[in-house]
């Protein structure tokens, strides 16, 4: 059985990838050894962002009064929660099967590997092995839940995302270790759903990849919404006992807490699935736990590619989505040119949300780079004060010599949906007065991207 490609994984970065390659008339087939979509679709970013619209339908009906709406008591029914996400992951992954056989792919269901000749083995769930041949083979295996030394999963009271968004009752308590975007949206959904939360960061900030000012908003609003927040502080060890999970913390001031909790969830990061790939046998050289590639995703072996969370860079489902169109484009001779990592929004669906890309002011300034800061609070807003929500802020970065955005740090209500046109202007090289003089409606949230524009260059109106 022979293709053209033939990409190991169907997440965001592999069906993509296989989508495009059909269209551009390549054979193509895809290798699954799980749900097809992948962690993002079925375990991750989907059935994530349905817990959280219902998290923020609860929170709406609690505060229903201060809208001038009598809506009565209000509370989580978890298991109709959980089986919606479950439902809305479904229903995707459903859609995407449906494209790959719209678009001519094959699906081919079992575990993929590179041999030393350059194929592709498949073990099918029936334990049949099928040898595949292909110009060309694209991995894209994807990541799990990283786990830590001294802390390990045994996927009942310690466990890792992928529990966390099927569990079959609401626990009591929650400690949850890691503020990163996966840690903190899970610590959101259980606080609100009634769970006693606590977060554990051993950075000095929340979501420590984004800027402080912006973390610090985050945290305001967790403490406020009653998570306990801990900073600068490390789990030392967490032990089983019967319905509970013992936990030691070394707090910010060196001292060990012992705290229990039902559950102790590790939201550290992800590790790459780049075992039994079969990359030695084929060359394939990996570096620091990933595989190494070059701008266009090839890898030490000419034919063999990888994208996504198993090459270096941000591990992020529309990354491997980018990843994959322009690993293909290459292999077809129709390529626009590599992914421009420098306008790479990274978002988190908290209440308030956060959206980012590009330089932070203080990286910008480590780098030398003379800037002019536009910064507009949404407290100045019309829309976020009609929608009761006015925490937080819109930040711009712009290069003070030639007047380019060079990063921007939003986070407040609907940021995530407004960050993508900020991306668009970095990419056209776009200046600030170009994002002043572009009209924005009123009154609308986006009025905010304007202004910070516009307070670069001290000529905000509405500050």
């Amino acid at each position: 059985m022979s293709h053209d490609i033939i990409i190991i994984g169907s997440g965001p970065g592999g069906y993509v990838a296989a989508i495009r390659a059909a269209r551009l008339g390549l054979k193509t087939a895809v290798v699954e050894r799980a749900e097809v979509g992948g962690v993002c679709l079925n375990r991750g970013c989907i059935p994530t962002k349905s817990l959280l619209k219902s998290a923020q339908v609860l929170e709406h009906g609690r505060h229903a009064a201060s809208y001038g709406v009598v809506a009565g008591d209000v509370a989580p029914d978890f298991s109709a929660i959980i089986a919606r996400s479950r439902e809305v992951a479904d229903k995707m992954s459903r859609g995407v099967q449906y494209l790959l056989k719209k678009n001519d792919v094959t699906l081919i269901e079992g575990h993929g590997r590179l041999t030393a000749g350059k194929q592709v083995e498949v073990t099918t769930p029936a334990g049949e092995k099928l040898l595949l041949d292909a110009k060309h083979v694209i991995l894209a295996t994807g990541a799990r839940s990283r786990a830590l030394p001294g802390l390990p999963q045994d996927g009942e009271r310690i466990i890792g995302y992928r529990e966390a968004l099927r569990l079959e009752r609401l626990p009591a308590s929650m400690i949850v270790v890691g503020s990163g975007a996966i840690g903190s949206e899970l610590a959101f959904f259980y606080q609100t759903m009634g769970t006693r939360v606590t977060l554990v960061e051993f950075m000095p900030n929340l979501l420590p990849l984004e800027e402080e000012e912006v973390s610090k908003v985050v945290a305001r609003s967790f403490k406020k919404a009653g998570i306990e927040v801990m900073t600068k502080s490390s789990v030392e060890s967490a032990v089983r006992e019967g319905d509970m999970v013992k936990v030691s913390i070394k707090n910010r001031r060196g001292e060990i807490e012992v705290r229990e909790a039902e559950i102790l969830l590790s939201a550290v990061g992800i590790a790459p699935n780049v075992e039994d790939l079969g990359l030695e046998a084929a060359g394939v050289l990996v570096e620091n736990g990933r595989v190494k590639v070059d701008a266009y995703y090839r890898t030490s072996v000419a034919g063999v590619y990888a994208i996504g969370d198993i090459i270096p860079g941000p591990a992020l489902a529309h990354v491997a989505s980018a990843e994959g169109i322009c690993c293909v484009e290459h292999i077809a001779g129709v390529g626009a040119g590599p992914v421009d990592y420098s306008a790479i929004p990274a978002c988190t669906y908290t209440s308030p949300e956060v959206a980012s890309f590009g330089l932070s002011e203080a990286k910008a300034l480590e780098a030398g780079r003379a800037v002019n800061v536009g910064k507009f609070p949404l407290s100045a807003s019309g829309k976020a004060s009609t929608a009761g929500e006015t925490e937080g802020f819109v930040k711009l970065i712009f290069d003070a010599t030639d007047d380019t955005l060079l990063g921007a740090h939003l986070v407040g209500l609907n940021v995530t949906e407004m960050i993508s046109g900020l991306v668009l202007a970095k990419r056209l090289k776009a200046k600030a007065r170009d994002i002043i003089h572009s009209v924005h409606p009123h009154p609308t949230i986006s009025e905010a991207i304007m202004e910070a524009a516009a307070a670069a260059h001290d000529e905000a109106i509405h500050i």
